[in-house]
């Protein structure tokens, strides 16, 4: 099996197979949309109750059970308009896909996606 990233932006891509497989993901589909932030707010109102615009939402639909066919992780939301780092929001997304949750663990999803971004930003000449 294999990881299927064609419906995240190219400039994405490298950010979400780091994060797929620090998780230790291997197999699936994401998408990760740029959406405005009209759009992220709605989405954010209809599904968390919070009636602003945020940087990300991630919307996961297969749990880690083996299905039938390709795994479909589900959907990373983004708004650039309101993200400091699209590479460090785009990892963030989809560590929640992955089932981490910064809400509720003892630090482990911060700390996890702190180390991919590091690691993404060392691979990358010219960025600190």
């Amino acid at each position: 099996m294999s990881v299927d990233l064609a419906d995240v932006p190219a400039e994405l891509r490298p950010a979400a197979a780091a994060a797929l497989a620090a998780a230790g993901v291997s197999d699936g589909h994401l998408a990760v949309e740029l959406v405005s932030p009209e759009r992220i707010r709605e989405l954010n109102r209809a599904h968390r109750g919070h009636d602003r615009p945020t940087d990300v939402l991630a919307f996961p639909i297969d749990g880690s059970e083996p299905t039938r066919g390709p795994r479909e992780l589900g959907d990373v939301v983004i708004c650039p308009e309101h993200a400091g780092d699209l590479v460090e929001v785009a990892v963030h997304g989809v560590l929640h896909l992955c089932g981490f949750d910064h809400e509720t663990d003892g630090g482990e999803m911060l700390a996890l996606q702190a180390e991919v971004v590091r690691d993404i930003c060392a691979s990358r000449p010219g960025t600190v």
